[in-house]
């Protein structure tokens, strides 16, 4: 596509005319913490780029695993915030994935909740396979699940057509696909990539703007969630996202982890 896009507007919760939020306190509070749980366990020392990094809530979660981290951002704006946040700790770039030259390739990647908002996703995963990912490096990618139980509530509900839809406010907020796991495993093996594990995030049937309300109150606790999160790795197309960790192809260096 060669619509120009303005990234600035796209984050901007006051544009939305559904009022449906870009970012959630059940996305910085819940899904956060447990997207690391997930992701810890297979991190690779040294160096890590996180691809779209917004202001910087969950870049700051990173710092106590490494010292190296490289952030590329389309937002100006989201970045004037993140160079609030952390000075000289983090190396912000504000480019598109489509147009950013880097100067190395990186021990561990994140791309979290950005994939759907790419015009030519493809091409962002190949540059990722073929230019920035380091030999035995890690891509961590996560997108929201088509066939989270609160999509298909709302398909049963007439909220929307059918789970993978774009509703309008997404639309608003630059979002051109939904994806489910096949069609992000599709999405990643087409671009060279492999893939080692697959996962789900927390098992979820409401909605975003309804966990927000519960989480001020005092029905929902930790052991509540953190069984959420438990029963996703049973259920993962229950997931409100979904998670594929992949390496590239040419390599496809399992590691003891995983193969035992």
């Amino acid at each position: 596509m060669n619509i120009q896009r303005n990234y600035n507007r796209e984050l901007d919760d006051s544009t939305n005319e559904a009022n449906e939020k870009y970012s959630y306190g059940f996305d910085i509070d819940v899904m956060h913490p447990y997207m690391i749980r997930s992701f810890e366990p297979f991190f690779r020392p040294g160096s890590l780029l996180e691809l779209g990094s917004y202001k910087g809530d969950f870049t700051q979660r990173f710092l106590p695993y490494f010292s190296d981290i490289t952030c590329v951002e389309a937002s100006d704006e989201a970045l004037t915030e993140a160079q609030r946040r952390f000075d000289a700790q983090v190396q912000l770039i504000h480019s598109t994935f489509e147009n950013v030259t880097l100067p190395k390739r990186y021990d561990n990647i994140i791309l979290t909740h950005v994939l759907e908002h790419l015009d030519d996703p493809d091409a962002v995963l190949q540059r990722i396979n073929r230019e920035w990912l380091a030999e035995g490096g890690r891509l961590f990618l996560v997108c929201p699940n088509a066939h989270a139980p609160s999509r298909q509530i709302a398909v049963k509900m007439g909220l929307i057509t059918h789970n993978a839809a774009v509703t309008p406010a997404e639309a608003e907020h630059g979002h051109r696909r939904t994806y489910a796991l096949d069609t992000l495993e599709r999405d990643a093996i087409q671009a060279g990539l492999k893939v080692i594990h697959r996962s789900g995030i927390f098992f979820k049937a409401l909605a975003n703007f309804q966990w927000d309300q519960l989480l001020k109150t005092e029905i929902i606790s930790k052991a509540y969630l953190d069984g959420c999160y438990q029963l996703g790795q049973q259920y993962p197309d229950l997931c409100s996202s979904i998670f594929l960790l992949c390496e590239p192809a040419a390599h496809q260096s399992i590691s003891a982890e995983l193969a035992g």
